[in-house]
């Protein structure tokens, strides 16, 4: 091949690209931070709770937003993501939604220095949309624990799920917001169970 016909290559070659054309879609990204109606304070005898890191189950660690078919498929947005795994966008809404619920004197995460006596140690068993049911689903499982000294005993056990209306049509926004409401329904839930463990170990000293 001559110079001047092996110079002129890269032009003839930019006319016929071998990659497929690629829809130029955005990527929308959203929040997952339900938070409680209204905060209430916390007695000066409420117990530390330590929330050590929130993950979630097998299929949960992808940022795209999850759908149930109505064959029971699973299907994950391309383009609809969460700003974070939805695990960790769990745990930081969980840990403020307990500081909240007026049941802990704090809520604090692995690392810090305070002195606990509770730590929470869960999963984020369930996160999705289910448009041939009309809701959203989200879920939570663990164990509450109490520390005294090095040793630790279980307080309780829960696996609890929360629900929320989906409306028909609305999209990856509609279904985002759906989401993070049956993630609170989830966390109100798990306070109750909290509220009546706490209420028992008060009554049992």
């Amino acid at each position: 091949m001559s110079r001047r016909g092996f110079l002129l290559l890269p032009l003839a070659l930019a006319g016929c690209s071998v990659l497929p054309d690629r829809p130029n879609i955005p990527v929308r990204r959203f929040a997952l931070n339900p938070e409680r109606p209204e905060r209430n304070a916390a007695p000066r005898t409420a117990p530390v709770l330590l929330v050590r890191r929130v993950r979630g189950v097998p299929g949960l660690q992808d940022l795209g937003l999850r759908r149930i078919e109505a064959d029971g498929g699973i299907a994950i947005a391309p383009w609809d993501e969460w700003l974070a795994p939805p695990g960790d966008l769990a745990e930081a809404a969980l840990r403020g939604w307990l500081q909240s619920s007026g049941l802990f004197a704090a809520v604090v995460a692995p690392g810090s220095r305070a002195e606990h006596s509770l730590v929470l140690e869960a999963q984020l068993t369930a996160l999705e949309a289910a448009p041939a049911a009309g809701e959203a689903r989200a879920g939570m499982a663990g164990v509450l624990l109490q520390e005294r000294g090095l040793s630790s005993r279980v307080l309780l056990t829960f696996d609890l799920r929360g629900r929320a209306p989906l409306p028909a049509g609305g999209g990856a926004p509609a279904a985002a917001a759906a989401m993070q409401a049956a993630l609170g329904e989830a966390f109100a839930e798990l306070e109750r169970v909290f509220a009546a463990a706490l209420a028992g170990v008060s009554a049992a000293r």
